[in-house]
């Protein structure tokens, strides 16, 4: 059994077995436990890279095509990713560091891409060609393929770096945050993202939340757990976002309807028509639609199925 995160402890009860639900890359299933001292979860045994690698499909991010629905999502995800364009829009403003935005994890580009349409000097890195490739052509954003705790970037040249939806992913979170502290130019930002565990959607729906995505999802932050790890690697957190309106409704319908979640259907290369396509994408929204109203309820009780933190190296 491997050592817990924060606390280090060793023992740890079961909290659910699952499997792929989402993008169903494997059938084989996992055990997610819980620590028996601080409560913070995690996947045990965690795969190895090798293993790892083979649960993330070849298109898992977002690359618009000439379809309606195509249009649809991108007009969509334009919309909701607003929210993440002016909490750290509001990051930089707030600092007195100079230099580009660095997203770690940029997939597609699309966050990216708004940013430098707001004037922002951007660059991304992302472990897969085939999406700085779509960065680079549909954004125009320039982006540096490699693992970001070895990648060739100058000490101290960014105003902030980004990283949604990625330390979940990590073995050792706390080498990327040690990574960002050297690149970060003096009173830059480190903004950080994650599902959290404490949420009310991840304690009423168990392990149908989306949150846990098994088996990509190696350890599972509350927020008090980000905070801690953001602690211990020398930074300050100055401000917390319980709401994203990219990502809490949409996960509460993923967790409810994984069938009709567009970019599983689009990973899983199911068959459909255009038509049928754009109809199922309408209901999808539909549903994130009608999840809105909770999502923004836990957000207000500070129970948000994600948080979002703004630090600074102390």
């Amino acid at each position: 059994m491997s050592a817990c995160l924060i606390c280090g402890g060793a023992q740890a009860s079961l909290l659910f077995r699952g499997s792929d639900r989402l993008y169903r890359t494997t059938a084989q299933e996992f055990a997610v436990i819980r620590c028996a001292q601080c409560g913070m979860t995690r996947l045990d045994p965690q795969p190895t890279p090798t293993e790892l690698h083979r649960y993330y499909p070849d298109n898992y991010w977002f690359a618009p095509d000439p379809s309606a629905a195509s249009r649809l999502e991108e007009t969509y995800r334009r919309l909701v990713l607003r929210d993440h364009v002016q909490f750290v829009s509001r990051a930089l403003a707030a600092s007195r560091a100079r230099g580009p935005l660095l997203d770690v994890g940029c997939g597609g580009g699309l966050f990216l891409g708004m940013m430098r349409e707001r004037g922002a000097s951007v660059v991304g890195l992302d472990f897969s060609r085939e999406a700085a490739a779509v960065a680079w052509t549909r954004q125009q954003v320039p982006v540096v393929v490699a693992d970001f705790d070895r990648a060739p970037l100058r000490s101290r040249s960014f105003a902030a770096i980004t990283m949604f939806h990625v330390v979940e992913h990590l073995y050792d979170p706390a080498a990327y945050f040690a990574a960002a502290r050297e690149l970060l130019a003096e009173d830059g930002r480190l903004i950080v993202q994650v599902p959290n565990a404490a949420s009310a959607q991840a304690r009423l729906l168990g392990h149908r939340w989306n949150g846990f995505d098994v088996p990509r999802h190696l350890n599972d932050f509350r927020d008090q757990d980000l905070e801690t790890v953001l602690s211990r690697s020398g930074y300050e957190v100055v401000r917390k976002k319980y709401f994203s309106l990219r990502d809490n409704p949409a996960g509460l319908a993923s967790s409810l309807a994984p069938d009709l979640d567009p970019m599983a259907r689009r990973v899983r290369r199911v068959k459909e028509s255009n038509g049928t396509r754009l109809l199922r994408d309408l209901a999808y929204f539909g549903l994130v639609a009608g999840s809105l109203p909770f999502a923004v309820l836990e957000a207000m009780l500070r129970a948000g199925a994600s948080v979002m933190m703004e630090a600074r190296v102390r």
